[in-house]
């Protein structure tokens, strides 16, 4: 069986792939995140704005690698990289969710479930744009 076909959890080259685009995106969202600290009573700007972002970019990567071929070969490799491994390690629902929790503990309710309604609903816009940008420019 060729490097590329089967389970790619069962390949080493895919696991070095997915470690090493999770290593980038989670040097990018640290510093970003340190760039734009925040305190419970504030909006998380970094979390929210790295979370859309990432949404959007995988929305547009992984329709236009659909609409590119199979999932094999360069296209694979890229989806690893790029979208398992940096959107998966560069956005981040656990910080979301602490974030919000943070929020509801500190007081801050009204900012707490606004940054949680706000955040899905603007997330799923923003995937929905990045397929739908794919959708235009890859055919």
């Amino acid at each position: 069986m060729p490097a590329d076909q089967g389970p790619v959890h069962r390949h080493l080259w895919a696991l070095a792939v997915v470690f090493v685009g999770g290593a980038a995106g989670t040097a990018v969202r640290y510093v970003i995140e340190e760039q734009l600290p925040h305190s419970a009573s504030q909006w998380p700007t970094a979390t929210f704005g790295i979370n859309i972002a990432g949404a959007f970019v995988l929305g547009l990567l992984l329709e236009s690698l659909v609409r590119g071929g199979p999932d094999a070969g360069n296209r694979r490799r890229l989806r690893l990289l790029a979208g398992t491994g940096f959107c998966g390690a560069f956005t981040t629902y656990s910080t979301f969710a602490l974030e919000t929790v943070e929020g509801f503990r500190s007081g801050f309710t009204g900012v707490a479930v606004a940054y949680a309604v706000v955040s899905v609903i603007v997330g799923i816009l923003a995937a929905w744009a990045g397929i739908a940008l794919a959708g235009r420019v890859v055919r």
